[in-house]
């Protein structure tokens, strides 16, 4: 577990065809335990002033993130929380800034690895393909070419992940296959959580980041 019984500061990163909406609740159960909480529209989702049919690229989708992380103060650390495809954002922005991120934690999320690209991960998972309405939209190409991530930045950064284990969208087999692919530090199993775990068991979630960062 992370050392350090501070208050922190989470930054909360949603899935594909999200927003910052989708965490309200467990915005507010962290808030009343006195952390800050930050919770992100990434590019053209939610309240982002971009439409969809204006992001055209990953850099687009993640833009926000890393705006944000830019302007934090270089004496400032966050803990990057990010969901099922959010996995992807929050890992590209450990590769920019892993100065500014204490931790990272992957709910029921993509993790990549430092040898793989990044959407290997995402053509081995066959639901998340059958729920795509507009697959361009998880940058398959641009995402393909090669891999993003290395291990003296991205590596750098603490992981943990938390795993649905009533997951319809990512199952729990191949939450636990990431897992074997890139071992985290800490791996929490919650049991009866389904895919919008911030949405049905805020409570359990909260508590399992608490944990995490004790």
């Amino acid at each position: 577990m992370v050392e350090n019984s501070e208050k922190k500061h989470f930054v909360l990163v949603h899935g594909l065809s999200h927003g910052a909406w989708c965490w309200y609740k467990l915005v507010s159960l962290l808030k009343l335990q006195g952390h800050k909480v930050t919770a992100l529209d990434l590019g053209g989702c939610g309240l982002h002033p971009k439409q969809l049919h204006q992001i055209s690229s990953i850099s687009d989708y993640i833009q926000p993130l890393l705006d944000f992380l830019a302007a934090l103060p270089d004496d400032q650390t966050v803990i990057l929380v990010g969901h099922s495809y959010g996995g992807i954002p929050i890992s590209l922005a450990m590769e920019n800034f892993p100065g500014k991120i204490s931790v990272a934690v992957f709910v029921s999320a993509y993790m990549p690895n430092c040898s793989d690209p990044p959407t290997t991960l995402i053509q081995e998972d066959l639901e998340l393909a059958k729920t795509m309405v507009r697959p361009s939209l998880i940058f398959l190409e641009e995402l393909s070419k090669t891999c993003l991530l290395s291990e003296e930045r991205y590596g750098a950064v603490k992981r943990c992940y938390v795993i649905c284990e009533e997951d319809e969208v990512m199952e729990e087999e191949f939450q636990r296959y990431i897992i074997e692919k890139s071992p985290p530090e800490d791996v929490v199993s919650i049991a009866g959580a389904g895919h919008m775990i911030m949405l049905a068991k805020p409570q359990e979630l909260c508590s399992c980041l608490t944990e995490l960062i004790s």
